[in-house]
């Protein structure tokens, strides 16, 4: 009982500590506590980022050479099996005498899983899952992309009670408050990239910045994509982002998603408008949705989603909300879908053209 004590606190450590690296990138973020065999703390490591030590190599480099022999090391992620800028880190903990290995989440990686069973061929004692619940939430968004070759999809909204998006002159400035505003800008810097359609770029004309209060940029910028066909005017607010927009022809959500991922890019908010939106919802893409809903009516066509491919009340798309926060005068929904849905993948539609401009 008091060793299963000790390997919960270690992960629980262990998962403090991965949450010190790099929220955006293809990488993981991962954790790893080593103990003695009587439970002791040895070493901590985590990773830092791409061509970094792996948590488990930098947690090893604490310790002497003969340190490590025995010892228990607890792990937020699989050990790797595989070589990339750094070596296996199976078989750094095997090189290290490491005699057990406990970890929480399995290693989904096509060309990086299989640490587990490379130590089980050393000899070494390995036990996955320990508060696997727990790590799975903190490892959503690269869980996603590394068991769907697709970036976690956040849709994001903002409406009415009765769930226009603008008002019948397509005005849409402002529906929600400050408050809300601002939690936008914070969700909009913990992204990878901004997806929005050319429809709200010359309806609105967004910065798709992320601005804290007085208006100064967060240090992290998602990258702005805008897709669609309608050109746009060179004279646009996006083009004066911090990074250079990605312009993107189409409206295949699907082969946007592949791009994005192909260029290192594992999360995506998608906040705009409503036909872009409502592509990503009708072809089962959305993993996470951000409503922000307004005490207030506009009545009209303007609908923050459009079809969504539901033609019966059997087909509704069913949510589990996960919180409901007031934000002043607003409350923002937060929720995903309630049960696996299969994406719509059409592997016909031509590869989206992608230019930097």
């Amino acid at each position: 009982m008091q060793q299963q004590h000790t390997l919960d606190s270690a992960m629980r450590r262990a998962l403090q500590l991965a949450g010190n690296g790099p929220a955006a990138g293809v990488n993981p973020r991962v954790g790893c506590v080593i103990l003695s065999p009587a439970g002791e703390l040895l070493a901590e490591g985590w990773h830092r980022g791409a061509g970094t030590c792996h948590a488990e190599v930098d947690a090893l480099a604490q310790l002497d050479p003969a340190a490590a022999r025995g010892a228990t090391a607890v792990v937020t992620l699989e050990p790797c099996n595989h070589t990339g800028r750094t070596g296996p880190c199976a078989l750094a903990l095997i090189d290290a005498g490491i005699s057990r290995v406990v970890y929480a989440v399995a290693d989904p990686g096509r060309h990086s899983s299989g640490g587990g069973d490379r130590l089980r061929a050393a000899g070494v004692d390995v036990t996955g899952g320990l508060l696997a619940d727990e790590v799975e939430v903190f490892l959503a968004d690269w869980l996603v992309s590394a068991r769907l070759g697709r970036p976690f999809v956040t849709v994001k909204w903002a409406s009415s009670l009765d769930g226009r998006a603008a008002a019948a002159d397509g005005s849409s400035q402002w529906i929600t408050g400050p408050a809300a505003r601002h939690d936008v800008h914070l969700r909009r810097a913990a992204a990878d990239a901004i997806v929005v359609g050319t429809g709200t770029v010359l309806a609105d004309d967004p910065s798709l910045t992320a601005r804290a209060d007085d208006g100064t940029l967060l240090p992290h910028q998602p990258q702005p994509v805008v897709a669609g066909d309608r050109p746009v005017p060179a004279d646009a607010a996006v083009h004066r982002h911090p990074l250079a927009p990605w312009f993107v022809a189409g409206h295949d959500p699907n082969a946007l998603l592949r791009e994005l991922h192909e260029r290192g890019i594992r999360r995506v908010f998608v906040e705009g408008g409503p036909t872009l939106a409502s592509a990503f919802v009708r072809a089962g893409l959305a993993d996470e949705y951000l409503v922000y809903l307004a005490p207030t009516l506009l009545g009209g066509e303007k609908l923050a989603l459009g079809d969504i491919g539901v033609g019966s009340i059997t087909g509704q798309r069913r949510l589990a909300i996960d919180d409901l926060v007031r934000l002043g005068d607003d409350i923002l929904l937060i929720a995903r879908p309630a049960s696996s849905q299969t994406p719509t993948t059409d592997h016909t539609a031509p590869a989206l053209s992608v230019t930097e401009k």
